[in-house]
């Protein structure tokens, strides 16, 4: 008899899940490993102290909430050791695919004779707009269950070195990856495109996503913060971001904000938009990581679509 365990990306899909005909238990992944300093032995005790660090300072994530919500889920997944088949539910965006890799990385050490397969939501046939899982009709989430890609074990090694890389403390490695084709993972290049270009860029210290909320506030003129990030949500193509990442952003970006309610950008905010002033200086504040790597000590150049080190 075989048995299955499914892990997914987060409480939103679990309900859905659990109202579909699969047997199986569910795992929730609850995390965001595409913020902040991760480490590469996913499970272990520096693991998670890292991670409660960053989530307790940036986020105000108590130590009980991360216990019961993360800890507990994660010790949940340590004790399903019977099943021999693991599917594993994630979207396209980069916070999914970043929190995917980290999974196979943990099944890889800890699951070793498990079947893997992954369920992957994005572009749907005859439309240009990705779809997250839960945006899906019942009938195409059991077709793509149906259809699910069984791991080989090539790709469960690339997706655990391509996770030791995020970790690593120089991302160019990561840049000069290639041959995704090869592997299942439809979505991972894009993925790990959009990574890279959260390196401040060299023309005016900003990041692309960071360069894009500056670029919506002139253009949508939102009425309020709310109605700002609300914007931003509707707007970002693969990131993935929720609200709370949104406002953390947008913390960071105050200085070049002369108000929220309605949303206006000082005269130097335009001028960093326009690449007139470079807010490096002003930004490098702190130990800002993205993955292994302090996100202030390599640049990203828009024009030759590279990383370089300071």
């Amino acid at each position: 008899m075989n048995s299955l365990l499914h892990i997914t990306n987060g409480d939103a899909f679990t309900d859905r899940l659990k109202s579909l005909p699969y047997k199986g238990d569910i795992i929730t992944w609850r995390e965001m490993l595409c913020e902040g300093k991760t480490i590469s032995t996913v499970g272990s005790e520096t693991f998670w102290k890292t991670r409660f660090e960053f989530l307790n300072e940036n986020y105000k994530v108590s130590k009980s909430w991360f216990i019961e919500k993360t800890l507990k889920e994660y010790r949940s997944l340590c004790n399903h050791k019977q099943q021999d088949q693991i599917v594993l539910w994630f979207e396209y965006d980069l916070f999914c695919q970043i929190n995917m890799l980290a999974v196979i990385s943990w099944l890889k050490t800890h699951r070793r004779h498990a079947e893997i397969s992954l369920v992957c939501s994005g572009k749907e046939k005859g439309s240009s707009k990705l779809m997250a899982l839960n945006e899906l009709t019942d009938e195409r989430l059991a077709e793509l269950y149906e259809n699910r890609k069984v791991l080989t074990q090539d790709d469960i090694e690339f997706a655990d070195y391509v996770w030791q890389l995020y970790c690593s403390d120089n991302p160019i490695r990561l840049e000069n990856l290639g041959d995704f084709e090869n592997y299942q993972f439809t979505y991972l290049a894009d993925a790990l495109q959009m990574h890279l270009q959260r390196f401040p860029s060299i023309r005016n210290g900003l990041n692309a996503l960071e360069n894009k909320v500056l670029n919506t506030a002139i253009e949508a003129k939102p009425k309020s913060k709310k109605a700002f990030v609300g914007t931003l949500l509707k707007t970002q193509e693969g990131y993935g971001f929720g609200d709370s990442q949104y406002d953390r952003v947008l913390t960071k970006l105050k200085p070049l904000f002369s108000s929220f309610n309605p949303v206006r950008l000082t005269k130097v905010g335009k001028e960093v938009l326009a690449n007139q002033t470079n807010f490096y200086a002003n930004l490098r504040e702190g130990n800002d990581y993205l993955g292994g790597a302090l996100k202030y000590n390599f640049l990203y150049n828009t024009e030759s679509e590279r990383i370089l080190k300071l």
